[in-house]
């Protein structure tokens, strides 16, 4: 097709485009601005749970994601327990929050600033603020009876009993209270979790708005230790009618599973044995209970989204599920942990549901980059509540709205400083890691999604390389919109005349091609310079270019256009 033929086609379309869909643009504001009161907010967190193990939540899929929206391309910033929990309650990188670990001196409870989180800030805006379970690694070894800034409502397990799934303790509003010191069914954590939960919600409905964060301990690794357990490698301890539910069940090897050739990896990687036969059977014991740790989460999930449903709440409550970190089971020689940058430690689930909000639709997948920086920031969108601190992530509603559209940022990937830290960059198809050691990593996503050969040193990627290293240096200590930086193109627009044909013009530094859309409606794809549209457009709309830059960037820009007078 000629570039003229292609223009004017382009100016039919936009004049269809805008005679139909701009009534539905329209309509869609329209719904937006009747969106419901201020949502409770209703927070459900696993521990250590991978991306596959969703597979046995299926109440989690049904009842949240496919009510809602779940969001294929989620990542943790710091595989972690403490930063990650840090993250969500300050929606900022490690490097701005200061946990850099899960004890001190470079984190845990004592590092995080506890004065200025998402619970006080909700708590400010006029919000009822509830933890149950977990908090950060380290809470109560020094002042077990202390409540946090910021939570009008407190039951946080107390370290170290925190990782008992029985004879566990709960700081209860400054009054300890140890549940099931003789294990017995009726006291299983996470059932008691869920009975506390269900108890909160009932109360406080109709009271004005909640927050309530559930941190369950599931699927973590925990006591008491059972006959069954494989000899040194930690599991959890799944509830009794749960237990050998997944007996018998093959332990997943896909083509990273203990890897053969590492000598692209780091050293972290390269002095590793390859697994034998007895540490693959630890491996899928401790598989197997995982996931039968799991049920009862599952199960627990659903009783307080129907808790939610009977007391009338459900529909206005935002509910988010995900995960602080995930795990390995044997992929690249790793038998067992996280913090390492492979995607099965930093790919996480991430599903909401806020079915009274008539602009966010349901049942959805969206492959927009998210990450836990980003939690905060939506919940203090949908709650309409100011952060304390400068935000490093954004909301998620827009890309919840829109699936369409991009922002044109890189994440960063890291861990705690030291002899083994890196500095890792994800985008959408890539992933190039520094290492404190000289060794570097870059894969190629698109065509080896298990990691397993690293192109750092392949001639082929050197550009890309270079363009990697050079937004991950910037990204390692940026703060706030520094670390939400898009490519630098700039998108207009033009009328000629009071009703002529408007001119749309994207430009910038190494951009690829340009996608032009007028109220949703896809018009043209321009792929060489100038990269531009002729539009006829006769009533007030939307034009979006969507705008691949080099090196797996992607960003979409929006312009409205008047009306023609």
């Amino acid at each position: 097709m000629t570039r003229s033929l292609g223009l004017a086609i382009a100016a039919s379309l936009a004049l269809a485009a805008g005679i139909t869909v701009g009534a539905q643009h329209h309509g869609s504001t329209a719904q937006a601005a009747a969106a419901p009161q201020r949502p409770n907010v209703l927070v459900l967190e696993t521990d250590d749970q991978t991306l596959e193990e969703m597979a046995v939540l299926p109440n989690v899929r049904r009842l949240i994601g496919e009510q809602g929206v779940t969001f294929d391309n989620n990542f943790d910033s710091f595989s972690l327990c403490c930063p990650s929990r840090a993250t969500f309650l300050t929606g900022q990188y490690s490097h701005n929050n200061g946990v850099r670990g899960n004890a001190p001196p470079q984190g845990g409870y004592q590092a995080l600033d506890k004065s200025n989180t998402l619970a006080v800030w909700l708590q400010r805006g006029g919000y009822y603020t509830a933890h149950l379970g977990k908090f950060l690694n380290g809470y109560g070894r020094q002042n077990p009876t202390e409540v946090p800034p910021g939570w009008s409502e407190w039951h946080g397990s107390v370290d170290p009993t925190t990782y008992r799934y029985y004879n566990y303790t709960l700081n209860e509003g400054g009054t300890l209270h140890t549940f099931c010191a003789t294990p017995q069914p009726s006291c299983y954590q996470t059932d008691v979790y869920r009975d506390k939960a269900n108890e909160i919600i009932k109360r406080r409905a109709t009271q004005g708005p909640f927050f309530l964060w559930v941190a369950f301990l599931g699927n973590h690794s925990g006591t008491p230790r059972e006959p069954d357990d494989p000899p040194q490698l930690g599991t959890p301890v799944p509830a009794p009618r749960h237990h050998d539910a997944l007996k018998g069940t093959p332990l997943p090897q896909p083509p990273n599973f203990n890897e053969a050739d590492v000598s692209d990896k780091p050293q972290v990687i390269r002095r590793r044995p390859l697994l034998n036969a007895s540490r693959i059977a630890a491996i899928q014991e401790n598989w197997q209970q995982r996931r039968e740790t799991l049920m009862s989460v599952d199960e627990a999930i659903s009783s307080m989204v129907e808790t939610l449903r009977q007391t009338g709440e459900l529909d206005n409550t935002l509910i988010l599920f995900t995960s602080d970190n995930g795990f390995f089971h044997g992929e690249h020689r790793v038998a067992n942990g996280k913090v390492l940058w492979y995607e099965p430690s930093i790919h996480l689930p991430l599903l909401m549901r806020w079915t009274g909000n008539k602009s966010l639709p349901q049942g959805v997948h969206r492959s927009q980059l998210t990450m836990n920086i980003d939690d905060a920031e939506t919940i203090l969108a949908a709650a309409n509540v100011k952060s304390g601190r400068t935000e490093d992530g954004v909301s998620l509603l827009p890309f919840w709205r829109e699936p369409g559209k991009e922002i044109g940022r890189d994440l960063l990937l890291d861990n705690s400083p030291g002899a083994g830290h890196f500095d890792g960059i994800r985008t959408l198809h890539y992933k190039y890691a520094e290492y404190a050691t000289g060794d570097r990593e870059l894969y190629d996503l698109r065509k080896d999604p298990g990691e397993l050969q690293s192109e750092h040193a392949n001639p082929a990627y050197d550009a890309l390389k270079a363009s990697l290293a050079t937004r991950l240096h910037a990204l390692v200590s940026c703060s706030g919109a520094s670390c939400r930086a898009r490519p630098a193109v700039l998108f207009t627009t033009a009328r000629r005349g009071r009703c002529g044909i408007v001119t749309a013009t994207a430009s910038g530094p190494g951009v690829q091609s340009a996608l032009f859309l007028v109220n949703g409606r896809r018009v043209l794809t321009d792929n060489r310079a100038p990269f531009r549209a002729r539009l006829v457009v006769r009533k007030r709309s939307v034009i979006r270019v969507r705008v691949s830059v080099a090196f797996d960037r992607l960003v979409t820009l929006d312009r409205t256009v008047r009306a023609c007078s």
